[in-house]
């Protein structure tokens, strides 16, 4: 989705969201993409049967709901690296937890995270003083440098490719709980991490001014 009208906000989040992918990798200041996605969990009211000669498997169309969960992904396009935490919740809490995770157990020896997002309320670094002590929450969001893609551009964000990725090849089931989900996302990931998956990322900065001329302000004289 992109805005209708012309605006300078827009633009200005867009191209600072495509300076970032012009960067060499630098394993000092990583390039990590976030998005989230919800996931409704679904049981079998009968147990599938399996295929049989000359008999495909079958599924019992009527399904159990068992409420939802959260799906955080994270990926590193330039490393061809990527995971998902799958959550109860997405409040701010969850994230912030998710934040600590990435500075401190993913990149401790990294100088800053160039890390990619929407603009959720809940992606900000407000969201860690919410979770932590103040001088973690300073400790953590120093360590960061934030660049938001703009509202109703969410494309822009690599992320969210990769969320499309683990729909296609392993959300298109029927998962029961929390702790499956988990264990299928791990594979999925564990998977296309060994296969070195990347994104090769073409849009630029100078497309986007002939290709999406109409999002950019007219200069009044």
């Amino acid at each position: 989705m992109i805005p209708p009208e012309a605006s300078g906000a827009f633009v200005w989040r867009m191209e600072d969201v495509l300076e970032v992918y012009t960067r060499p990798y630098d394993p000092r200041f990583p390039q990590v993409c976030m998005d989230e996605l919800p996931e409704q969990l679904l049981a079998d009211t009968r147990p599938p049967e399996p295929p049989a000669p000359g008999r495909p498997g079958r599924v019992d169309y009527e399904y159990e709901r068992r409420g939802t969960a959260n799906l955080f992904l994270f990926c590193e396009p330039l490393a061809g690296v990527r995971w998902v935490d799958a959550t109860e919740r997405r409040t701010a809490v969850d994230w912030a937890h998710e934040i600590q995770d990435l500075v401190d157990v993913r990149y401790p020896e990294a100088e800053k995270i160039v890390l990619v997002m929407d603009n959720l309320n809940t992606h900000s670094p407000g969201s860690l003083y919410e979770a932590f002590p103040p001088a973690q929450a300073r400790r953590l969001a120093d360590r960061l440098e934030i660049h938001h893609t703009p509202t109703h551009g969410s494309w822009l964000n690599v992320a969210e490719i990769e969320l499309r990725v683990l729909s296609g090849q392993c959300l298109e089931r029927r998962i029961p709980d929390r702790a499956t989900l988990q264990a299928q996302v791990d594979a999925w990931a564990a998977r296309r991490n060994r296969a070195g998956g990347t994104v090769d990322w073409r849009f630029t900065t100078e497309d986007a001014r002939i290709k999406l001329k109409r999002l950019y302000p007219s200069i009044q004289h």
